[in-house]
C-alpha cells in the first residue's frame, strides 16, 4: 500500500458551471454575524492556535486536545519573537503580536 489516501471525486465543475441566479445572495452581516460572531471548536478541542512568521509570513496551524501543550507552544512562541498568532477557543479569540508583548511570563496563565 502506497500510503496515500484514496481520491475522492468532488463536483466542483458542477459548481462553477453553474448560473449565478442558483446561489442566493447574503447581505455582509449575515455573513459576520453567522460565521464570525458564532463560531464553534469541536467539544474535543481545547483550543486552535494559528501562527504566522513574521519574515516569510507562511501559516502554521496547531489544534491541542491538551490545555498544557497548547500553554507550551505560546510560551515558545512568547519567547522565540518569530510568530505573530491567534489562539481561538469556545469562548474567545487572541491575537498577539511579538511586538506588543514586552515582558517574561513568570505566572501561570489561562488561554
Amino acid at each position: 500500500m502506497s500510503g496515500k489516501s484514496p481520491y475522492f471525486p468532488n463536483k466542483w465543475k458542477q459548481f462553477k458551471d453553474a448560473p449565478p441566479e442558483m446561489f442566493m445572495r447574503h447581505m455582509f452581516i449575515e455573513v459576520m454575524d453567522g460565521l464570525v460572531h458564532h463560531w464553534e471548536v469541536r467539544p474535543d478541542v481545547a483550543c486552535i492556535i494559528r501562527a504566522t512568521n513574521l519574515k516569510t509570513k507562511k501559516v502554521k496551524e496547531h489544534v491541542y486536545k491538551r490545555q498544557h501543550a497548547a500553554e507550551n507552544k505560546v510560551l515558545h512562541y512568547f519567547t522565540a519573537r518569530t510568530h505573530e498568532f491567534i489562539i481561538c477557543t469556545n469562548d474567545s479569540l487572541h491575537y498577539v503580536h511579538p511586538h506588543d508583548f514586552d515582558g517574561l511570563v513568570d505566572e501561570p496563565f489561562d488561554l
